[in-house]
């Protein structure tokens, strides 16, 4: 039988938590027998979740044996972690266990040296934080979960169960891990990642800048024809004057500015109204249908049809009143 432990370290997200011990612990082999044997483990007996306690069954020595071990975010990114608890860890990795963690359990995974040089990825509102404080991690904040084969990674709470599954399927197979699936009513694979989920702002507009007034005009014409020539003319320079004053302000290109505005602009559009795929890939200014597709997947990680089933009407914004 294979041990997933869960490592619980105080403060620990009860979801994150939850998710790993719900998902091994429920799934079954076709003869009904349990593949998984999952274990809650921790420095001491008692540990503090936000609003109440958890006791565990296991101590840092089970981290010793498990095939498998889990780290679940906590609530607090907290500067210094346990010795104790990440010497155990290292030691089960050197011993060939299988680390995985959840959500901001990446900055444990990061702190005992476990994704130096690796791949990881975290909830997309911490992924900054953990690429600051690791720089020798290569942080990829769109996407659901990192498998670099022992050491795998996971974004927000809900991609824990995506983790779950894949680690499944790798263990005993798609059908065994088809029917877990289903027993968490989760499809198998979902498709894109967390970059679309990620609340995507309006590209930068540097207030009291010299290119506000251009800026501007973009986001009030994004449905026509937008060259780099036409906004040089606009702000009476050279375009490589121009293109140079733009990334010193803004931090980008002009042409990654305007594909992100319109992308933003097709966001909208796709939650707010009802109007066809084509058709506000018109408004956004895109050439084409095909044109948008792309863009779009490549910027949110979905397709617009995809995105507008998941957050049509969702986040509605009432008309303006005339």
């Amino acid at each position: 039988m294979h041990t997933v432990a869960i490592l619980v370290l105080d403060h620990v997200v009860p979801f994150d938590m939850a998710a790993p011990m719900e998902v091994f612990g429920r799934t079954r082999l076709p003869d009904g027998r349990r593949p998984y044997r999952v274990r809650l483990c921790a420095e001491s007996r008692d540990v503090r979740a936000d609003g109440f306690e958890i006791r565990v069954g296991h101590g840092l020595d089970a981290l010793a044996d498990a095939d498998t071990v889990v780290v679940p975010g906590c609530s607090q990114l907290v500067e210094e972690f346990s010795p104790r608890a990440l010497a155990a860890l290292r030691e089960a990795a050197e011993a060939g266990a299988r680390i995985a963690s959840v959500c901001a359990g990446a900055f444990v995974l990061a702190e005992a040296g476990l994704l130096n040089g690796l791949r990881a990825t975290t909830h997309w509102v911490a992924a900054g934080e953990l690429a600051r404080r690791y720089p020798e991690v290569e942080v990829e904040p769109d996407v659901l979960y990192v498998d670099n084969g022992q050491i795998l990674t996971s974004a927000g709470a809900a991609a824990a169960l995506d983790l779950c599954l894949h680690m499944i399927r790798s263990d005993l197979g798609s059908a065994v891990a088809a029917d877990a699936a289903r027993l968490s009513v989760m499809p198998l694979e979902r498709e894109g990642g967390q970059a679309q989920f990620i609340v995507h702002e309006q590209p930068p507009v540097p207030r009291g800048s010299t290119l506000e007034p251009v800026l501007e005009w973009i986001e009030d014409n994004l449905a026509g024809e937008i060259t780099l020539g036409m906004l040089a003319a606009r702000s009476g320079m050279s375009e490589r004057t121009f293109s140079r004053r733009f990334r010193e302000q803004t931090g980008t290109t002009p042409l990654q500015w305007l594909l992100r505005a319109r992308v933003r602009r097709a966001q909208y559009l796709l939650e707010n109204s009802d109007r066809p795929v084509e058709r506000i890939a018109q408004q956004a200014g895109f050439g084409s249908p095909t044109a948008f597709r792309e863009r779009f997947r490549r910027v949110v990680g979905t397709t617009p049809q995809t995105y507008r089933a998941a957050f049509h009407g969702k986040t509605r914004v009432p008309a303006a009143r005339s």
